[in-house]
């Protein structure tokens, strides 16, 4: 998502909330309803009502299966009723990837202890990036935070799961090949209900610091 398409999020959720307002069910005043997406071109729907949540929003994480840099195995189960993010990216990126995982330290440090929160960061290159290669590459960059899941595994299910699930790439994988390279700076909310929440550039401070605005958000979400 471009950072004008964010703006333009962000400023529908100002609107919704004053709409809220005017019309008597409530006023917001130090958060916004955070949108729901159902399709890769992140099209927010601002939605309030659970009955309409439930009928109309039907896009939700696939299951998959990884291994993190412990040599645990992380499934969807171990996702279910938290709130999560997801970012995709390989050990010996020297570009955008450092950016992010430095940037993607401050929430880190900041939810360490928080059981209902968890961070996945899929590896695009699982054939380099073995469990040893990302425990190297988590002690290099002082990851400590158990809740800090370096994943690597079948290249195939990684890209299905980024193109088809959580809509990770900025150039629409859904008319992509398979087997084309994956690289990309954003980073997915997730909410307890495995439904996308909201798209943020994990190399830009103002989106990790909006993401983690819209966490707390999220945690705190009846």
């Amino acid at each position: 998502m471009e950072c004008w398409e964010q703006k333009i999020v962000l400023m529908l959720r100002i609107v919704f909330s004053s709409l809220l307002c005017l019309i008597g069910l409530g006023c917001v005043t130090e958060s916004f309803p955070l949108p729901y997406y159902n399709t890769p071109d992140f099209m927010p729907l601002f939605i309030d009502n659970p009955n309409a949540i439930a009928e109309r929003v039907h896009h939700r994480i696939n299951d998959f299966e990884a291994t993190n840099q412990y040599g645990q195995k992380i499934t969807l189960d171990d996702l279910k009723g938290k709130v999560h993010i997801a970012n995709f990216m390989f050990t010996r990126c020297t570009s955008i990837c450092p950016i992010m995982t430095n940037h993607l330290k401050t929430l880190a440090k900041a939810y360490k202890n928080e059981t209902r929160f968890s961070m996945l960061s899929f590896s695009v290159t699982p054939w380099m990036d073995s469990i040893p290669a990302l425990r190297s590459f988590a002690e290099s960059y002082s990851i400590k935070a158990k809740n800090w899941h370096l994943l690597t595994g079948e290249k195939s299910e990684i890209y299905r799961l980024a193109r088809r699930s959580y809509f990770a790439e900025k150039d629409l994988g859904f008319t992509k090949d398979s087997a084309e390279f994956l690289h990309t700076e954003h980073v997915v909310l997730v909410d307890p209900h495995l439904r996308l929440r909201g798209v943020y550039n994990a190399t830009l401070k103002p989106d990790i610091l909006q993401l983690h605005q819209d966490i707390a958000q999220l945690l705190n979400e009846k």
